[in-house]
């Protein structure tokens, strides 16, 4: 019998950031094989809001989420339906005089990096979300910024490159990384060593198991869904205060942010916890959520809210992700740590891992996200 080819790159995780590395990849004509314990789009990609935005926190965050959007919108024409992808734009609401003057530099910052975004007055925003509280002074509008479906997004991906070769193998957890090898346990219980010239580790909130020492921790968020209820909003809103002040990487935190969805739903969102891997909901979470986005929208006071879910997201210190060779182990590279911007930053995250496999300069400055820089202590919960 002929033992089947070494693959050119074992990637561990089928979250959408492993399949967009396993799709990109494909593409460079590697053998890639892919493993995942669960199934595909089973983690955090299952709790993701899927907002394919534009964020500004970092010079670093803005030029890989600008990068990642892109290519999202060079795969939307070739998206399946099942993705649900759509063009609403985001709205970054700003409740204040205040706030409001603070457009003017988010929208040249944004212009800077070729993103496309507009200034919207009390009048203008009330018109265009009639749902919204009266007196909020404005909004910058971000009409390029996408919605899909993230777990079907992730199946696409994967589909995409089983088409061009690669192969995947659900049920069979990672042990064990080596330089150029890892072990496996598959569904029987038998163990496998495969080994590989490159080994991608995209395990999310499971990467310390393989990588010991590395700086991810789990950060649980809570989502809710409503009914059906069409046309109650247009695009994806936020309260422009979302970055600053909501999400610090100390304690519990929520902000306002809605997403409509193709069905007709509202997605409610968003809130951030260091609480371990308690997936339990917390009741006081989720009520400070509801009512910060009632707050906004008061329409929502009227809807049937139909389930509340949570999720862990892969949350490092300086809140960039890791992408990249690890130093310790040779041919091994890490693409986790994206916290709640993994959804969008997954196209741009392959990109920068398949320029690094390949040997090619990356399509921006990859320096920011390499595994190996110095890290901050993570802030006491």
């Amino acid at each position: 019998m002929t033992a089947a080819p070494r693959p050119d790159v074992v990637i561990v995780g089928a979250g959408i950031v492993g399949a967009a590395c396993a799709y990109a990849l494909a593409r460079e004509q590697l053998r890639v094989l892919i493993c995942d314990a669960g199934f595909p789009g089973g983690g955090a990609t299952a709790a993701g809001m899927g907002h394919i935005v534009v964020m500004d926190d970092s010079p670093a965050q803005l030029a890989l989420s600008a990068l990642s959007r892109r290519l999202w919108e060079e795969l939307a024409a070739t998206l399946s339906l099942a993705c649900e992808d759509e063009r609403p734009g985001t709205l970054w609401i700003a409740a204040s005089g205040e706030e409001f003057s603070a457009l003017d530099e988010k929208r040249a910052l944004y212009g800077r990096a070729g993103v496309r975004a507009e200034i919207l007055d009390e009048q203008t925003l009330a018109a265009a979300e009639p749902n919204l509280r009266r007196g909020l002074a404005g909004a910058l509008f971000v009409p390029d910024d996408r919605v899909l479906y993230p777990p079907n997004a992730a199946r696409w991906l994967l589909d995409a490159a089983i088409e061009r070769g690669a192969e995947l193998r659900i049920g069979s957890a990672a042990r064990a990384v080596g330089a150029g090898r890892l072990t496996l346990v598959g569904p029987s219980g038998a163990v496998e060593t495969v080994e590989a010239g490159a080994v991608v580790i995209a395990a999310g909130i499971d990467t310390p198991s393989l990588i010991p020492g590395i700086a991810i921790v789990p950060r649980k968020g809570h989502l809710v869904i409503t009914d059906r209820y069409p046309g109650l909003l247009h695009s994806q809103l936020v309260e422009l205060g979302y970055l600053h002040s909501a999400h610090s990487m100390s304690g519990a935190s929520t902000a306002f942010n809605l997403q409509p969805r193709s069905t007709g739903q509202v997605l409610i969102g968003s809130s951030r916890e260091l609480a371990g891997r308690d997936a339990s909901i917390n009741p006081a979470i989720v009520r400070d959520m509801v009512a910060r986005a009632v707050a906004f929208m008061p329409a929502l006071a009227g809807c049937l809210a139909i389930r509340t879910w949570t999720g862990f997201r892969p949350a490092t210190p300086d809140k960039l992700p890791l992408i990249g060779p690890w130093p310790d182990l040779p041919g091994v590279w890490i693409a986790a740590g994206h916290e709640g911007l993994g959804i969008t930053t997954a196209t741009g995250s392959a990109a920068l891992i398949a320029a690094g496999i390949a040997g090619r300069a990356a399509p921006i400055d990859a320096t920011p996200f390499l595994p190996s820089r110095p890290m901050p202590a993570m802030e006491a919960a």
